[in-house]
């Protein structure tokens, strides 16, 4: 018994000591905490992540509705060996909303390749081009990775499985940076920090549940879990506070906004590991305000990111 027990405590200990986080306030980019943030790893699904962002982009710029918008599981669905949280077979239908709801909340990886395939075939109409639909999103999905400088981030897929030769990856650093970018966008906030959800699928109504324990909790906006067998299980988790109110020495009032970030990658425990950080990380981040917010090495203390588009 004592040796099963040793065993259990020492395996417990090596997935710890794997684990990857960072916690960074979202508006002054002021890094909270952080350990092996800038290694490279799989993210799993938090990768849809950067899917729904590339989505509600194209939808922004197309001026697509999410409501009206069809997509549909293409064919190369049958090589994720039957990987739908909601049983969805190729062929099936539902709108861009739907199916970013079944992507973002159920985690639903023949959806999240419905969004790709459905814009990735739109962009290369309008470009003039033929080619792999999929890859053509993923690209985009790059160039994404680029815009928010996410250097150490390279996508292979939609969907976060490792099933390529050369997997994708990603950091804790570089998924705030999408967590960040992505809760800038209403669609995404929104989706994100909803419980449960009634989608249909082929006109036929199902109500589904976020697989993101925090989701409902004060404050908590999402944003994405996942979970593979190389990355273990991913938290990404995006919290608001009120905005901090102050008096200047002139007599008008200066306001703070106030939201922090929270990557877990691969802790058994994410959820928990989650919420203790949140915790720590507001503490730490009152502190630094209190005292000033006095930033010595930007480099080091802050994360880089584009600013909101406007």
């Amino acid at each position: 018994m004592r040796c099963l027990l040793a065993s259990f405590i020492f395996l417990t200990s090596m997935l710890f000591a794997q684990e990857s986080h960072i916690v960074v306030e979202a508006y002054s980019g002021k890094v909270l905490s952080a350990s092996g943030a800038t290694t490279k790893r799989s993210v799993a699904s938090l990768t849809k992540i950067a899917t729904a962002i590339v989505a509600i982009d194209w939808s922004t710029a197309t001026q697509s509705d999410l409501g009206t918008t069809i997509v549909r599981v293409p064919e190369s669905a049958n090589l994720l060996a039957g990987s739908t949280s909601l049983g969805l077979n190729v062929g099936d239908t539902m709108s861009m909303r739907d199916a970013l709801y079944a992507s973002l909340l159920r985690s639903d990886n023949y959806a999240a390749l419905a969004i790709a395939h459905h814009v990735g075939t739109d962009i290369l109409t309008r470009r003039g081009k033929g080619g792999d639909a999929v890859q053509a999103f993923v690209d985009e999905m790059n160039t994404l990775a680029k815009f928010v400088l996410a250097k150490n981030t390279r996508f292979s897929n939609p969907h976060g499985l490792d099933l390529e030769p050369k997997p994708g990856y990603s950091t804790a650093a570089d998924v705030a940076r999408f967590s960040i970018h992505a809760m800038r966008r209403n669609p995404i906030t929104f989706i994100t920090r909803q419980q449960s959800r009634e989608i249909k699928v082929n006109g036929i109504a199902k109500t589904i549940t976020n697989t993101n324990e925090l989701a409902g909790e004060t404050g908590i906006l999402g944003i994405k879990t996942g979970t593979t067998q190389k990355a273990g299980p991913c938290l990404s988790i995006c919290m608001d506070r009120d905005p901090l109110v102050r008096i200047r020495p002139d007599g008008t009032k200066g306001v703070t906004p106030r939201r922090l970030i929270v990557v877990v990658l691969n802790n058994p425990d994410r959820f928990n590991r989650s919420r203790k950080l949140i915790k720590d990380g507001w503490a730490f981040y009152d502190a630094w305000l209190t005292a000033g917010a006095i930033v010595k090495n930007p480099k080091h203390e802050l994360l880089a990111t584009p600013p909101p588009v406007k």
